[in-house]
């Protein structure tokens, strides 16, 4: 694992939610980017048995949160808005969630996240606004 990596790793475990309770994990990091991943289980099963539409939100607004904090981790960065389309079921047991920064002004950022399945389908897409304080 990288430094930068290793840093935000650090401080998301902090986020008890995304961790612990849906068990989001960061694979990667970089400046304005960040890849993370699901493992699914039936926790994140709705009653259809479908993965549950919070569950692949909370992997999205991760991986958003880990990009937009900068590149040392420096910049904490609040959510203004976000919006999601679900755009197909998850196939398989994981899901992978990566983001690319489409503004990164001094005061907000605006992050595209692509969620996939564990065959590279897209699952959803996700757009959040953050606001850096």
């Amino acid at each position: 694992m990288d430094e930068l990596t290793g840093r935000a790793a650090a401080l998301f475990s902090g986020d008890a939610y995304a961790t612990k309770t849906t068990g989001a994990v960061l694979d990667e990091a970089r400046e304005n980017y960040a890849r993370c991943h699901l493992v699914l289980g039936p926790q994140h099963k709705n009653a259809n048995g479908q993965v549950m539409g919070g569950a692949i939100f909370t992997l999205a607004d991760f991986a958003f949160a880990v990009a937009a904090n900068g590149p040392g981790m420096e910049t904490p960065t609040v959510t203004l808005s976000s919006q999601i389309q679900f755009l197909a079921p998850a196939r398989g047991a994981l899901l992978t969630a990566e983001t690319s920064c489409l503004k990164a002004g001094r005061r907000t950022c605006v992050f595209e996240i692509l969620v996939s399945g564990e065959d590279g389908a897209p699952v959803a897409k996700a757009v959040a606004t953050g606001c850096r304080v």
